[in-house]
């Protein structure tokens, strides 16, 4: 049985969150409806989940020392991590001086804090099908390894061209872009240094696949009534990147049985191994029926947003449900699309016109997270829109996104 206790007393249920910005809101105000106490934790104020939790703390994540003398001063019985840049090692030395327990468990966020942990579990440790990809330390080693010169040319075939280079610690595409000619790999490196959130440069280079499309698959894992651990998948998401970084998404993608069953098997493979209870977000590339691995998060997607509207629970609840044990239901409700709102302008405390306009779009929500400085390409807001007919929301998804007009003041 379950208990949970009344916020800001001495017997609250506090949660404290490692993040928050437009998906940790969510998550926040998921546990903020089942009575938890929150504690809304980012490196800057104001961030979106501080102005909706019931605490609100500014400290630099990546600093193990300020972590440290956070968690012991708030003494959080569960602290979930809704970014990369956070010092992980930190948290697997407080979870096993059982100070506090994280979501879903230190080792995980740990692994999947940077590309190099996650991919080489996927494909070193539970052999699951991968691009081809080698790990950078430098811009010579990546023409060489791109190249196939990597010890004077013995062992590995080249990566070749096109290829996909990324920071091996980023988020939302930061710092990603594709080569197409060795004209175009300084420029890449240089860019993948620029996006990269922590420490020294590292890159990965990934051969390109070439997919028929790629779906997030959500897959939860949450407390059955014996208090086993079960696994719950969402209906696939579609989504279009520009850049690495999402712009749209939908919801269900369409998939032939085959491959529908190799994404789930894959992402219960790399939940599985990485344990503990929540959902996570599984990146995955598919071509016909064959499948292939390409990132895993263990907490709510950007893509899956779309959920706010095509689901009974969405991410958001499924995530905060099982990370307190509570039961899960994955069920959808009815197709929908989402499609980003981007800031347009870089300034502060920016205005938008159009909301109005853009809720008249049959079926449609609006989300504005209330991100207190705008940047051109920033994620400000997004639009959501059900319908029986899927390609009809992702019409009008975008159709209602472009009325939202934002402006500087």
């Amino acid at each position: 049985m379950t208990t949970i206790g009344t916020p800001l007393s001495p017997h609250a249920t506090k949660v404290m969150l490692l993040g928050s910005g437009e998906l940790g809101k969510e998550v926040l105000i998921a546990l903020q409806r089942l009575g938890v106490e929150t504690i809304a934790v980012d490196r800057y104020d104001h961030a979106p989940g501080q102005q909706v939790a019931h605490h609100a703390r500014t400290i630099t994540m990546s600093d193990p020392q300020q972590l440290k003398a956070l968690i012991e001063a708030e003494r959080p019985h569960l602290v979930v991590p809704e970014i990369e840049a956070i010092a992980t090692p930190m948290l697997e030395e407080l979870e096993a001086a059982g100070v506090v327990r994280v979501i879903p468990t230190a080792r995980a966020a740990r692994l999947t804090m940077d590309r190099e942990g996650i991919r080489r579990l996927a494909a070193e440790t539970l052999g699951l099908p991968t691009s081809p990809h080698r790990f950078c330390d430098s811009l010579e080693e990546l023409q060489a390894a791109i190249d196939g010169t990597e010890n004077g040319g013995q062992g590995h075939r080249g990566i070749g061209y096109p290829c996909i280079v990324k920071p091996v610690m980023s988020s939302s595409g930061k710092g990603q872009s594709k080569i197409d000619a060795p004209a175009d790999v300084k420029k890449a490196w240089d860019y993948a240094m620029a996006g990269g959130r922590v420490g020294p440069g590292r890159v990965i280079v990934e051969g390109f696949i070439d997919f028929d499309y790629e779906i997030t698959q959500l897959t939860v894992r949450a407390l059955d009534a014996h208090g086993q651990v079960q696994t719950h998948f969402c209906d696939p998401i579609g989504h279009v990147q520009v850049s690495g970084d999402y712009v749209e998404s939908w919801q269900p993608h369409p998939m032939s049985p085959a491959a529908l069953a190799e994404s789930r098997r894959i992402a219960q493979a790399v939940t599985d191994n990485l344990g503990g209870q929540g959902l996570f977000g599984v990146e995955l590339f598919v071509k016909g029926d064959q499948v292939w691995f390409s990132e895993v998060s263990p907490r709510p997607h950007d893509t899956g947003m779309v959920t706010m509207v095509t689901q009974w629970q969405n991410e958001f609840e499924l995530h905060a449900r099982a990370i307190l044990g509570l039961p899960v239901d994955t069920t959808l409700k009815s197709p929908g699309a989402s499609a980003v709102i981007y800031g347009g302008v870089d300034a502060q405390g920016i205005v938008f016109d159009g909301v109005d306009e853009a809720l008249r779009v049959p079926h449609s929500e609006v989300r504005l997270f209330g991100k207190p400085e705008s940047f051109v390409k920033r994620r400000m807001g997004v639009a959501l829109v059900f319908d029986e007919d899927v390609e009809v929301a992702r019409t009008q998804a975008k159709r209602a996104a472009s009325k939202v007009q934002p402006k500087r003041v």
